[in-house]
């Protein structure tokens, strides 16, 4: 007797003869049951069969499985419920290849891939509205009889097919771009009633749709007829999902329904109850069900601004798995075992001695929970925010030199090899002052200077190590590596961080940045490390009183870099590029150093910095601004992290509104270093989009990089907040970290108190939220070996 097995991906597998006696093919259903005495009893389109005997051939099925309500055998009721929700879209009714190919384009390959492409707007169909009452930006269902159609013309000669509708109470215009005459002049003739969908635009005083959807009305019906006929268009809230060329709303919404329908009872409802109840959140499927098919009561503003306790619950499930998962990580963390460090202050103390300066209390602070961490016994995995100019190389040298008093070695990661060269000049200084040996590796190194610096960490002369992502490549290899440094994490991803952690045994890590991440970000980004903040600038440093300034004001501009220098301070003028390119009107930094020193200030002294020029050509330049032989620094970019000259009072900012907001943060805070009045001129020639507005207003406003990341964040969005490239920030489908803050903090608490109670996720009905953790981001989180 034939035998239904799983195999072992999950697939129930059923011998092609006991399909073919079930009467089942693709598309159709197979009821399992489990009896008590624990037969497999399978119903199909034919009688019930048990079996027994593995057979010698089987075939994987891709009949949708569905597990009986009697079914109290979880492992498998859970293996259909997964194996189904990975049935491809081809076996679904009315989905065709040529269907499939589109749905696949679109990102819809599985049933679930369906289920969780949530629509991305609504349109409210409850009712028909009268034509008189039609309102422009509004999507609307509304009835008429065709007056005229016919292909007319703009005054500039542009063809286009227009219709004139009306109903009891006035008339609107449709038109068409691009539209087949032939075809129109034969659809659309005068007398032909409908029912039409589009959107109400305003062009003058006339009120018009452009390519709305019609459904015509046979003759003898009425539109009471239409209307009952599609209950899936029409006398309802209906959704509006994100398609592809060729793809219609009426043919997703079809297909969602079928979906939803047949598949919906296979999501698991793995979050435990007494975390949802408390929070008075729906369920995953019934949640599902109302977003892809909301009920009649459902308010349309709260559906299209992602707000409903359906949108929240799903937000929450996304939140939970990724909070969880960070959390099981920064437990794994906590479990391994690491280096406990000795104090000895053996070159702390000496390097405290050097400064001309006292370190802040937050530097304190911060460097008394580094301290803490370094000496337990297992990995630190602490990201460090300070705003620009708050100090934070300089706690992690004191870190790194924590690390060399133990006889280990240090890596410093910056994202670029500007300020990687700018850290090593930096720590090189200190560090040989202290009797400390440096090494700088960069993408850029080449031959013998590269392989001389490689032979001097894995030979472990080297005891501070900088550079770009060249220091986690294979080829780099560090004899004892004790501390990593990651400078702008928000660059860099969780993999990369792991891969410099595989350099050593368990080294600790201290993860920096200068960009002020908001705080939904930073659970978000970095859940699994301890955060520490340098909330205190050092003293004597001044706010900078910034302002927007147009084309028109270039000449008094220029007389307040005059003014500065004339009571010996000095300017920096910043420039987006280096070299004029052939698609851009940017003035470049080259020539205009040039222009300045001939035609603005020939009697002052100007000097010139970009990231072409050589490290050493850099250096020099930099030395002679800070040494004060320079009166005006013109740059690009380049000065935007690490040089420090507190002399420095204006800054000029060309094209500002071509720079993001926390970068013309992170420029700005080149001046302020000093007790003098700090001054940062955006010029613009005011030709920018409402974006770019916003960001210079905002720059005006205030000079806390919170509230600038905030606004950042509002504006750009996370994706382009972190960079195209950051490898770190986990795609949610639904939940959206500026909408979703609460949900996200609630999230983190459930998460991580779920743990404190089941550490390892053991206790009954704890598996399969495990499995389905390791499932989504198991990989992203290198999660696997946890637990």
């Amino acid at each position: 007797m034939p035998k239904v097995t799983l195999s072992s991906n999950n697939a129930l597998v059923i011998p092609p003869d006991l399909l073919a006696h079930l009467g089942i093919g693709p598309g159709g259903v197979v009821s399992v049951e489990l009896e008590a005495g624990g037969a497999l009893v399978l119903r199909g389109a034919g009688d019930a069969s048990r079996c027994a005997a593995p057979p010698k051939e089987a075939v994987e099925s891709p009949a949708p499985v569905r597990s009986h309500p009697k079914d109290d055998g979880a492992t498998l009721k859970e293996a259909i419920a997964r194996k189904n929700l990975q049935t491809r879209m081809q076996f679904i009714k009315g989905v065709g290849p040529k269907l499939t190919e589109l749905l696949e384009k679109r990102g819809v390959a599985t049933v679930e891939d369906a289920l969780y492409l949530l629509p991305h707007r609504y349109e409210d169909r409850r009712e028909l509205t009268p034509v008189a009452r039609l309102k422009p930006g509004f999507s609307a269902v509304f009835s008429g009889k065709v007056l005229s159609a016919d292909i007319a013309a703009t005054k500039g000669g542009r063809r286009f097919f227009e219709a004139l509708v009306a109903d009891d109470s006035g008339s609107i215009t449709l038109k068409w771009f691009n539209a087949n005459p032939t075809f129109m002049k034969r659809v659309w003739k005068a007398g032909r009633t409908g029912v039409f969908v589009g959107e109400v635009t305003q062009f003058g005083f006339q009120r018009e749709v452009h390519h709305p959807d019609v459904e015509w009305l046979a003759e003898g019906k009425d539109i009471q007829d239409i209307l009952d006929a599609d209950p899936v268009n029409f006398g309802r809230i209906v959704p509006v999902y994100p398609l592809t060329e060729g793809l219609s709303q009426k043919v997703m919404r079809r297909v969602m329904k079928e979906v939803v329908d047949g598949f919906l009872g296979s999501l698991q409802e793995l979050i435990p109850t007494p975390i949802l109840k408390p929070l008075l959140l729906p369920g995953l499927r019934q949640s599902v069900r109302e977003l892809h098919l909301p009920p009649p009561e459902a308010g349309l503003d709260d559906l299209n601004q992602g707000r409903t306790p359906a949108h929240r619950a799903i937000a929450f499930d996304e939140f939970f798995f990724w909070e969880l998962g960070l959390a099981l990580k920064k437990r794994g963390v906590t479990l391994e075992e690491g280096i406990a460090f000795q104090v000895t202050h053996r070159y702390t103390k000496q390097l405290a001695k050097m400064l001309p300066f006292e370190l802040t209390g937050a530097q304190r602070r911060v460097l008394s929970e580094i301290k803490a961490d370094m000496m337990a016994p297992h990995p630190m995995h602490r990201l460090v925010q300070g705003d620009v100019g708050s100090g934070k190389t300089l706690v992690a040298l004191m870190a790194a030199l924590i690390a060399v008093e133990n006889g280990y070695q240090v890596a410093i990661m910056a994202p670029t090899e500007i300020l990687a060269e700018q850290h090593w000049h930096t720590i090189h200084r200190f560090c040989k002052e202290l009797g400390v040996e440096t090494a700088l590796i960069t993408a850029g190194m080449k031959g013998k200077a590269k392989s001389e610096a490689m032979g001097r960490v894995a030979s472990g002369s080297a005891q501070i190590v900088i550079g770009t992502h060249a220091v986690i490549q294979d080829k780099v290899e560090f004899a004892r590596l004790g501390l990593g440094v990651i400078d702008e994490q928000h660059r860099f991803g969780v993999l990369q961080r792991g891969i410099l952690k595989k350099k050593g045994a368990n080294p600790d890590i201290l993860v920096m940045t200068a960009t002020p991440i908001p705080r939904t970000l930073a659970m978000t980004l970095f859940g699994d490390l301890s955060l520490s903040v340098i909330d205190e600038l050092p003293p004597g440093r001044t706010p900078v009183e910034t302002r927007i300034a147009f084309e028109s004001r270039r000449p008094q501009v220029y007389a307040a870099i005059r003014e500065e220098v004339r009571q010996g301070r000095q300017a920096y003028v910043i420039y987006p590029l280096v070299e004029e390119s052939e698609k851009s009107d940017l003035k470049a930094a080259s020539q205009m150093a040039e222009h300045l020193s001939q035609a603005v200030f020939p009697d002052l002294r100007i000097g010139l910095l970009h990231g072409r020029m050589a490290p050493d050509e850099k250096e020099a330049v930099m030395g002679a601004f800070k040494a004060r032989e320079l009166d005006v620094l013109v740059s690009t970019t380049v000065i935007e992290v690490g040089i420090d000259v507190p002399n420095a009072t204006v800054m000029v900012i060309e094209h500002a509104e071509r720079f993001g907001l926390s970068q013309l943060h992170q420029l700005r805070g080149r001046v302020g270093r000093g007790s003098a009045r700090s001054r940062c001129i955006l010029l613009t020639a005011g030709k920018f989009s409402d974006d770019g507005e916003k960001r210079l207003r905002v720059m005006e406003s205030t000079n806390d990089g919170f509230r600038i990341a905030e606004a950042d964040l509002e504006i750009r969005g996370p994706g382009d907040f972190l960079g195209i490239r950051q490898s770190g920030m986990p795609d949610f489908r639904v939940a959206n970290i500026l909408r979703d803050g609460g949900i996200l903090e609630q999230a983190r608490q459930a998460a991580f108190g779920l743990l404190e109670q089941d550490p390892e996720l053991s206790a009954v009905g704890h598996g399969p939220l495990k499995e389905e953790l390791l499932r989504r981001w198991g990989q992203r989180l290198e999660l696997a070996l946890i637990g």
